[in-house]
């Protein structure tokens, strides 16, 4: 029960931090999501990150910095294994599945829900 709570509090605030962030900048959401992705990214490489997902799990993996983490920890992985081509491929093969869901899935809710532009 502990894990469900920590993941809760974890990417609660995470979600706070972004709600703050739209509420009290201009920063546009695409901004945002960038942010998110990038601050995740440099996160990991400079190993913060890893903590955070100890403490945290999916509260920390599921938001978009977690995207941001999984992509670094790909690449990072790759590197090790495969030298420096690993940097371009890794974040991709560990992002991957990910991906290939959300496309997935966006498709589904697209075609059920007959989405329409704003006007």
């Amino acid at each position: 029960m502990m894990d469900y709570i920590k993941a809760f509090i974890v990417g609660g605030i995470i979600c706070v931090i972004g709600q703050l962030l739209m509420d009290h900048t201009k920063l546009t959401p695409a901004r945002i999501l960038v942010l998110f992705v990038t601050a995740g990214v440099i996160l990991q490489g400079l190993g913060l990150y890893q903590k955070l997902v100890d403490i945290g799990g999916a509260g920390a993996t599921v938001p978009l910095p977690g995207f941001g983490y999984a992509l670094a920890k790909g690449a990072i992985k790759e590197v090790k294994e495969a030298g420096l081509i690993g940097a371009f491929t890794g974040g991709i093969k560990a992002t991957s599945g990910g991906i290939a869901g959300a496309v997935f899935f966006g498709y589904i809710a697209s075609v059920v829900f007959s989405p329409k532009t704003k006007k």
